[in-house]
């Protein structure tokens, strides 16, 4: 079987020929470890310096060659985001910056940078741009031209034509279906002390998200990716009741637009989301990634509780990846394989193949797979 009749099986139903593997992004360290040479596949800094200095057609170059040459290399994973591919827009106007010193950049704007060496980023730490009281009135209801556009697929549409036919390929979804206007901390209280303003901002994002579905899917393209966290390590950051009532009406609308152009729709959502996952059913999601064992989102205990409703995707520790020896990682997968014989599970890290993860515990992760992927 190739990996998109692997996947297509599963979301049938049935068992393909061996557990299907996928990655939700693999960031730049392992991805140059793999093909060879330095990339920009989610070389987040490199990207953003490239980007200021008009070098975007570098970046578009890299993405091309560099994300089909590490998919042909690994084989074994049955699934491809958008993630390693998807570009800011040609259109989209930047500022431009200035080194100051090692470690931070300042942009013509004014914004400070400061390098974070642990998540290979620029981080904005000087916001000069005031920003407007949140507000209904304050969320527009056009979108940006240059938000998204055909050009953000300039090097995602080279890895479609490449790999459509042997893989299982997942378009961006964009979602807000759980606003948090001014931030986390801010967001989550305004569910509180002011709902109505909650409502109106998620009834404006989706309008927004659901305006871009027409440009975001085309032939090649199996299923959306949705993204947005809902849990903590712990529990939802919002309680069942309250998601009932701010969040299941924009995912189930955002699930029913997406319908319009594809046929399954995928959602990564990171955190303990056990109690939201029937209304991830209800909503029509098919399946449900980042399941982190420590959050207590066990794949073999959440196959045997929705069996038939929902697909699960993860069961591998993103943790014992990045901070373990070898032996560690083949013991976990060995573990996970062993759950997923079940059926109803795509294998893969409980998260991203995250910046820092060594190689040799990426590699020994594929190897003890093959061993232990066969039903």
């Amino acid at each position: 079987m190739t990996g998109k009749e692997r996947i297509l099986t599963l979301l049938k139903g049935q068992k393909p020929d061996r557990i299907p593997l996928g990655f939700y992004v693999v960031d730049c360290d392992i991805v140059s470890k793999v093909i060879g040479r330095e990339t920009f596949v989610r070389n987040k800094v490199a990207q953003q310096i490239a980007l200021w200095q008009n070098r975007r057609d570098e970046i578009v170059e890299s993405l091309k060659k560099d994300v089909v040459d590490f998919y042909r290399k690994i084989e074994l994973c049955d699934i491809i985001t958008h993630k390693e591919s998807i570009l800011p827009s040609k259109n989209k106007k930047w500022p431009g910056a200035e080194q100051i010193d090692n470690s931070t950049w300042k942009d013509r704007q004014g914004r400070i940078y400061k390098l974070s060496h642990t998540g290979d980023e620029l981080i904005c730490t000087d916001e000069t741009t005031p920003q407007k009281p949140y507000r209904p009135e304050n969320f527009p209801e056009e979108i940006d031209p240059a938000y998204f556009d055909q050009t953000c697929y300039d090097a995602f549409n080279t890895v479609i034509d490449e790999f459509c036919d042997s893989r299982f390929v997942l378009a961006p979804g964009y979602l807000y279906a759980m606003p948090l206007p001014g931030g986390m901390e801010k967001g989550l209280a305004e569910y509180i002390a002011n709902p109505q303003l909650v409502k109106t901002t998620g009834k404006k994002y989706l309008a927004q998200d659901n305006a871009l579905s027409e440009k975001i899917f085309r032939p090649g393209l199996l299923g959306a990716m949705l993204g947005e966290d809902y849990g903590t390590t712990r529990a939802p950051l919002i309680s069942p009741q309250m998601f009932a009532e701010f969040c299941l009406p924009l995912l189930k609308e955002r699930c029913r637009n997406i319908r319009k152009y594809t046929d399954f729709i995928f959602l990564h959502s990171c955190g303990n989301t056990e109690p939201l996952i029937n209304m991830f059913i209800e909503a029509g999601i098919n399946c449900l990634q980042s399941l982190q064992a420590k959050a207590g989102m066990d794949i073999a205990k959440l196959h045997e509780k929705y069996n038939n409703k929902m697909i699960f995707w993860g069961g591998i520790s993103a943790e014992i990846l990045l901070h373990s020896s070898p032996g560690d990682v083949r013991k976990n997968v060995r573990d996970a394989c062993q759950k997923a014989k079940k059926g109803g599970i795509i294998l893969g890290p409980s998260h991203s193949i995250t910046y820092g993860i060594p190689y040799d515990n990426f590699m020994t992760m594929l190897d003890e797979f093959e061993k232990n992927c066969q039903y």
